[in-house]
């Protein structure tokens, strides 16, 4: 297990000076740490040579005792960056989710609207249908009423029928008068029997006379009743025409919202494009720097070899010739130093070069884990999914970014083992030659070899000038990517977030154009209803003009026939008058 440690000394009577590890924090997961309770220490190995206060990172095996032991320094700058991606991570999706929010809160309540737009539209559709089935109520009626005045009618044709045959007797009376007054017969009028014929034949077809007034009534209650459901349909037929109107425009404005959606997918798609070409172009800054720290890698390879060089040399040389050496090293100093100080400050130099070399050694088997996990994630993309790829591709670029940090590290690191190595190396020469181990050699050679050591130092001084100038460039490099993965990560949340807002206008304006045709349907359906009403209308109104037209001519006809009838009572009484007088 994984623990941050801090590094305890305790100097003294009872102290032996023995580094110890307090135990600081323990790992649970790749991105969860715990505290340590209490006071916890775990006693370090020898090679430990860490200074009190340091950090360090400790793994600890299952029986509580140190496996392996490195600086914190990194891990905890590693720990540091993914925190802090982990933050700005959590606050753009903390943004995305309040838009998401807005956007959800903006649709409810347009949904909410149209609902009620819905629910009113319904309403009016449902009165229209009650009107209607009024109407159809109404039409009845007035059919039952048409019905009525048609068995009226025939009972009228009936009783003018009988008045026919009444009339047709009372014209054969009336012939029957004339014969009599032609033939000259003594009576002078009509006798009493004669008189009560004539008269009852009169009383018939004075009963068989039918009073209009029953069929005015009804005629008048129906016209009244149809005047009114032609009102409503007019206010119905007007209603459905500004709704018309109404969709029209509303129409119109939903093409003109779909031409805006079609151009916010082109704008869109145009920043996806650009996004696209941004993120190439990261690619091939981020393949430019990896070519510069292979370019490094290999100079410092290049400078080692040069340092192996030199050393080789200078191993050939006779230090009794006074062959100037390393300007690093003060050599006179070295000369005039006590030999025991000397053999105890070659001893630190090989300390602290074993400590360094055990860090970098460290720190490169830790780039190489980083190697080794990028790879993986590499061969996981290729075979994961479309949505699996977007995150595996952000811990890639997570990997990437810490062993490229970690390489930039370590070539400082490795450029200062080699200072250290050939600084030891000019102090073990100075020992050895001071212990009278070194071998004697002609002066000629340290002649020859010094113009040598010369051109390799400065061999030396331009590969590591070329390194510092890669190094620079690098980090001008890495600055442009920062920038550039800026522009990209403000790009992608800004995509994102205009995705959303497109997506959402869609789906408001597909809702509405659902909603149209739903209204649309509606109104053609209130139309197809409003015209059979219409029509049959029209058609009890033509009927009812019919009847009234034939309820005139019947009040002609008995006011004709009355006035007949007391022209011939009028007849009969003067007729019948002698004969009374005569009896």
């Amino acid at each position: 297990m994984l623990y941050l440690a801090e590094v305890q000394k305790k100097t003294g009577f009872i102290g032996s000076g023995k580094p110890e590890f307090k135990l600081l924090a323990c790992q649970r997961s790749e991105h969860s740490w715990s505290t340590v309770t209490g006071d916890e220490t775990l006693v370090a190995p020898d090679d430990a040579s860490y200074n009190a206060g340091a950090l360090v990172m400790v793994e600890v095996s299952g029986n509580r005792q140190v496996q392996r032991h490195y600086e914190a320094g990194r891990t905890l700058t590693s720990i540091l960056q993914n925190f802090s991606n982990l933050s700005k991570k959590s606050k753009t999706q903390e943004e995305e989710i309040e838009q998401w929010k807005q956007s959800l809160t903006f649709q409810s309540q347009e949904l909410n609207r149209r609902e009620l737009e819905l629910e009113t539209r319904q309403e009016q559709v449902e009165q229209a249908e009650a009107d209607l089935e009024q109407l159809d109520a109404q039409r009845q009626e007035l059919e039952q009423l048409r019905q009525t005045l048609e068995q009226q009618q025939e009972e009228l044709t009936r009783k003018n029928q009988d008045l026919e045959g009444a009339w047709a007797h009372l014209n054969g009376e009336m012939r029957r008068l004339e014969e009599q007054r032609a033939e000259g017969s003594s009576t002078a009028g009509l006798d009493s029997e004669q008189i009560a014929t004539l008269q009852s034949a009169l009383n018939r077809i004075t009963e068989t006379v039918m009073p209009l007034e029953a069929l005015r009534d009804p005629l008048t209650h129906a016209n009244d009743g149809l005047n009114y459901h032609q009102g409503l349909l007019g206010e119905y037929r007007q209603s459905l025409e500004n709704q018309r109107q109404d969709l029209e425009q509303r129409q119109q404005q939903l093409d003109q919202q779909a031409s805006q959606l079609e151009q916010r997918w082109t704008d869109w798609r145009q920043a996806e494009a650009s996004l696209v070409a941004k993120r190439e172009e990261l690619k091939l800054r981020q393949q430019a720097v990896k070519a510069h720290q292979e370019q490094i890698q290999s100079l410092s390879d290049t400078l080692q070899a040069q340092v192996n060089l030199h050393q080789k040399i200078y191993d050939l040389l006779n230090t009794t010739d006074k062959v100037r050496l390393s300007k690093k090293v003060d050599v006179a100093a070295l000369e005039a130093m006590d030999l025991e100080q000397l053999q105890t400050l070659v001893g630190d130099l090989e300390k602290d070069l074993e400590k360094m070399s055990r860090f970098v050694s460290d720190q490169e088997e830790e780039l190489a884990l980083e190697q080794q996990a990028i790879d993986e994630l590499k061969l996981k993309i290729e075979q994961a999914s479309e949505f699996d790829r977007l995150q595996l591709e952000t811990e890639l670029e997570e990997e990437q970014d810490r062993s490229q940090m970690l390489n930039e590290t370590l070539v400082g690191q490795r450029r200062n083992l080699l200072e250290r190595e050939e600084v030891l190396s000019q102090h073990q020469a100075v020992l050895r030659r001071r212990q009278g181990l070194a071998v004697e050699e002609a002066p000629v050679s340290a002649v020859d070899l010094e113009p040598l050591l010369n051109t390799i130092d400065l061999q030396r001084q331009q590969t590591t000038e070329a390194i510092q100038a890669l190094e620079t460039e690098i980090k001008q490099s890495q600055d442009s990517i920062g920038q550039l993965k800026q522009d990209i990560e403000s790009s992608e949340k800004a995509l994102a977030t205009q995705r959303s807002e497109v997506e959402g206008f869609e789906s408001d304006l597909r809702q509405q154009q659902r909603d149209l045709a739903g209204l649309i349907g509606k109104l053609a359906v209130c139309e197809e209803l409003l015209n059979p009403a219409q029509e049959s209308v029209n058609g009890l109104r033509q009927s009812l003009d019919n009847l009234a037209g034939g309820v005139t001519k019947l009040q002609e006809v008995n006011d004709y026939q009355l006035q007949a009838i007391a022209e011939l009572r009028q007849t009969v009484a003067n007729v019948g008058a002698p004969s009374v007088a005569a009896s």
